[in-house]
């Protein structure tokens, strides 16, 4: 066992190599120093701490109207980044010169240590396979034979919560239902199995850990940017051996959390392919009835040559990565809308029309095609995605030294113009997700309002001739190119069956303590009760519509 001594020594060494290698920036002079931006903090953390920081809206506000389209940032010790929603940067980014800009190695090594070599954390040739097979498992004619789970699961939760209701108004947490709904929708429609009954709580393993995996994450943001020079420390076991001397209770909860979701992936792995090997009939008893997307991609992978199958340990990985970037994404953002329908009792009344009226031409179960193009019901979904996404940014590197053009010439902090910046390799690049879906240069003087109705007409010009690179509706909520989300339409059928299946229901308005939810900014926004919490949660009244 190695001594304290030494263990202090190795860490004395090691905190003395990252930091060497991350101030080698601070001596040489940078292209990206001609670029404006907002003056560092510190020393050690620049201002990317605003960037991470829980209450940074208003630092993003100011990189979205303060400065010009592409920003400079500087992260820990002085690293450069860029901040950047000019559009033609972004095609750039996202389209045209994509393999110049790969996920950081600081994300690839956090997500190869989270879940393995999912399609969120592989580059290149990888990632091309590993699209090519996971695109038709999220097809069109997938998400319809997937809608009749989604209400099945829907109604389920409205039943859960018309029993706490009963016959008055009461105010309830509807992002805990809303969480959990989300997790056994990508369980039973996502993974083939029952992640909570939505009865009264009861432990889950799995799901609990899917829950936690995410958060676990983001309670150490900042630490993720030293994984990339952890990894030159040594050889694994060497590092292994660092990681479990470490007293840290962060890193222990991320550990537990992570060894619990490899183990219950592999038991759902193997009962699934015993199911597949004995046939369709025994495929088709489990639960999703053999048309989860875990399912199916098994199928597919059986069928795919040696070259273009996954490997268990990638199929593994989709699991992980598929249930924990579904679950928390999607019941956010329900939780957003549940936000503003609270508090306008005009929209709520138009959807529930909308919705009624659908209802009585199709049934209860409105048909997939008929429930998504229901045009109200879109441009709200849309417009609170456009206003509010998710995932407010998301981060690239430079993987050698490239040149990126703007659609408009900028004035450098030299007062000369820029035409297009010189970006060297390892530059951290910050795809402003938000920042773009907010700008009044696109969306007009009143870009910041919520307003559904920009959808249900001819968009302006400027948004269309954009040729912004996002694979939803002119925005880059979802992403774009080949790292777009390639799950988008389960969230979208998701977010608009639960739609359907509540408003009916419930009459929706704001709760005594609504007043004091605030919204946090993370790798994923969330809410909660003053600044002070750490839990999330969002309180709304809830009472039963009368039929």
């Amino acid at each position: 066992m190695i001594s304290l001594s030494l263990f202090l020594v190795i860490v004395a060494t090691s905190t003395s190599f990252i930091i060497w290698r991350l101030t080698r920036s601070l001596i040489s002079s940078s292209p990206l120093d001609n670029v404006p931006g907002p003056k560092s903090l510190s020393y050690s953390k620049g201002n990317i701490e605003k960037l991470f920081d829980r209450t940074g809206w208003d630092f993003l506000d100011d990189l979205g109207t303060k400065y010009n389209k592409v920003v400079r940032l500087t992260g820990l010790f002085g690293h450069r980044m860029l901040y950047v929603f000019d559009p033609t940067a972004l095609q750039y980014i996202v389209l045209k010169d994509a393999g110049a800009y790969e996920i950081p190695e600081w994300a690839q090594a956090i997500n190869h240590l989270t879940v393995g070599p999912s399609i969120l954390g592989v580059r290149g040739e990888t990632h091309r396979k590993q699209r090519k097979i996971l695109n038709p498992v999220f097809s069109v004619k997938h998400m319809r034979s997937l809608a009749p789970i989604f209400y099945a699961i829907a109604h389920k939760l409205c039943t859960s919560i018309d029993a706490q209701v009963g016959h008055r108004a009461i105010e309830l947490d509807i992002m805990a239902w809303l969480s959990r709904v989300s997790l056994e929708l990508i369980g039973q429609g996502g993974l083939g199995c029952s992640l909570d009954t939505l009865e009264k709580p009861t432990p889950n393993v799995f799901g609990d850990a899917l829950k936690d995996m995410t958060a676990a994450i983001f309670a150490f943001a900042e630490l993720q940017f030293f994984s990339k020079h952890v990894k030159k420390l040594g050889p694994a076991w060497f590092r292994d051996t660092l990681a479990n001397m470490i007293p840290i209770s962060k890193i222990t909860r991320l550990r537990n959390t992570i060894r619990t979701i490899e183990t219950e992936s592999v038991k759902i792995l193997r009962a699934k392919k015993t199911a597949l090997q004995a046939g369709e009939a025994k495929v088709t008893e489990q639960v999703g009835e053999g048309k989860d997307i875990m399912s199916v991609l098994l199928k597919a992978n059986m069928n795919a040559s040696v070259d273009e199958g996954l490997s268990d340990a990638e199929l593994l990985a989709q699991m992980g990565t598929l249930a924990a970037a579904a679950t928390d994404t999607t019941s956010n953002a329900l939780t957003k809308m549940m936000e503003i329908l609270a508090h306008d009792s005009g929209i709520q009344e138009r959807l529930r029309a909308e919705i009624t009226e659908a209802q009585r031409q199709y049934g209860k179960y409105i048909p997939h095609d008929e429930l998504v193009a229901l045009p109200y019901m879109d441009a709200f979904c849309r417009e609170t995605l456009r206003l509010y996404p998710p995932v407010p940014q998301i981060m690239r590197e430079a993987q050698n030294d490239t040149i990126m053009p703007l659609s408009k010439p900028m004035v450098g902090v030299d007062g000369a113009t820029i035409q297009e910046i010189i970006v060297p390799a390892g530059t951290t690049i910050v795809i402003a997700i938000r920042s773009w879906n907010l700008d009044k240069d696109v969306w007009g003087d009143n870009a910041l309002e919520f307003k559904p109705e920009r959808w249900m007409n001819p968009l302006p010009s400027t948004v269309t001739e954009s040729r912004i690179p996002g694979v939803y509706s002119n925005l880059m909520t979802f992403h774009g190119g080949g790292r777009s989300c390639v799950g988008f339409k389960f969230s979208q059928l998701e977010i608009k069956v639960l739609l359907s299946v509540l408003l009916p229901k419930f009459r929706i308005s704001p709760a005594g303590n609504t007043k004091d939810v605030v919204w946090n900014l993370s790798g994923i926004q969330y809410p909660t009760l003053g600044r002070e919490s750490n839990k999330p949660a969002f309180p709304i009244t809830m009472e039963r519509i009368s039929i």
